[in-house]
């Protein structure tokens, strides 16, 4: 079970990963703009770099928007005072599980299942 200190904690670390996951984006924005697929200008293979680069550019952000969103979902529970249980079965989830991972929802029994 979590304690009001360790609880602090886990804000305190999620607080900080939101801010630098949003300061990420703010950087990324521009590689993800639009390639110009006007070759006079860019060279065939600088434009395929281009658009390598934009694609995973484009998957940085998709994978930034899910962190967000489990953060978001992790200080509502902490919230909310359910913050440590597994939403799945209820369960406590291990404090070394939120140590590595503060926004865990789920228990490493029931994060195991889910993966099947």
């Amino acid at each position: 079970m979590v304690n009001d200190q360790q609880v602090e904690t886990f804000k305190l670390k999620l607080l900080n990963l939101q801010k630098e996951l949003l300061d990420d984006e703010i950087s990324g924005e521009d590689a993800t703009s639009i390639v110009k697929l006007d070759q006079s200008s860019v060279g065939r293979l600088s434009r395929m770099d281009a658009l390598q680069g934009q694609a995973m550019s484009q998957e940085m952000k998709r994978r930034r928007e899910i962190e967000l969103q489990k953060i978001a979902s992790a200080l509502k529970r902490i919230d909310s005072g359910d913050y440590g249980y597994c939403l799945r079965c209820e369960e406590d989830i291990a404090i070394k599980r939120l140590e590595f991972d503060p926004a865990a929802p789920l228990c490493i029994k029931c994060a195991s299942e889910s993966e099947q």
